[in-house]
């Protein structure tokens, strides 16, 4: 199935039936990823009383209960009521799902202790940026980003000029396959979601940022169009699968 889609008058012709999935599922035990210090997610069956919820335990149905935490197990999109005290719900804040989205793969240089994305990096890698969504695949890029226990890891993460330039560029969904964009302890200054969402200004209350991602290393760097679905949770943060789709010539 094609679909044909203009952005700022420029048209673009996309296949639906080729999607390329760069979320991380969510698997209720302890090799599901996980950041934050948290426990493993759990989807469990319902239990009340004498009842069980699995048909193997006599059930007429499957019934299970899931506990987890959006921003530790897995992709989730976020919204500025992430680091505010102002309540806002990325549910009614995400009010558009296509985008123009450009995929950049970065190897994080060394800082002192830390690997980061620097303002040069990216102002190399996005000469000829186009669109509204940026998404970047850091290096190395392997198979076990799906299952990394990220805490006390120091973890790579985006310099606050580098998320400046970023919001210059009029980059609006920031997506990418670490656990945060800030350093894991930086003492609670998050540097790089206040500078994207513009705490000190007009806040950016249609930006959101995805985290947790994994682009494949059979998805190369170029254009593509993002299509952005979050499941409709009424809270700062909720899981979400973000897929892409080759722009056909």
């Amino acid at each position: 199935m094609k679909a044909i889609i203009t952005h700022k008058k420029e048209s673009y012709s996309i296949d639906l039936s080729k999607p390329l999935d760069i979320s991380i599922p969510l698997r209720g035990d302890t090799t599901n990823v996980n950041a934050w210090y948290t426990e493993p997610p759990k989807i469990t069956p319902h239990t009340e009383g004498e009842f069980v919820g699995k048909v193997t335990e006599g059930a007429s149905t499957n019934f299970n209960d899931i506990w987890f935490n959006p921003h530790a197990h897995g992709t989730h999109t976020e919204c500025v009521g992430h680091i505010t005290e102002e309540f806002h719900s990325v549910n009614k804040n995400l009010k558009k799902y296509f985008f123009l989205a450009s995929v950049i793969t970065i190897a994080p240089e060394k800082k002192q202790e830390d690997f980061v994305i620097s303002k040069k990096q990216l102002q190399y890698a996005l000469k000829n940026f186009v669109g509204d969504a940026l998404v970047i695949r850091t290096l190395p890029n392997l198979k076990d980003k799906m299952s990394r226990k990220y805490s006390n890891s120091n973890p790579p993460y985006l310099l606050e000029d580098a998320v400046n330039y970023l919001v210059e560029l009029g980059v609006e969904h920031l997506l990418v396959d670490l656990p945060s964009i800030d350093k894991e302890k930086d003492g609670g200054e998050l540097l790089g979601h206040n500078a994207f969402w513009n705490t000190t200004g007009t806040l950016r209350k249609q930006a959101t940022i995805t985290e947790f991602i994994f682009v494949g290393n059979v998805i190369k760097d170029g254009l593509y169009f993002l299509n952005l679905q979050v499941a409709p949770f009424e809270n700062d943060a909720s899981p979400s699968r973000p897929v892409l789709y080759k722009i056909k010539e």
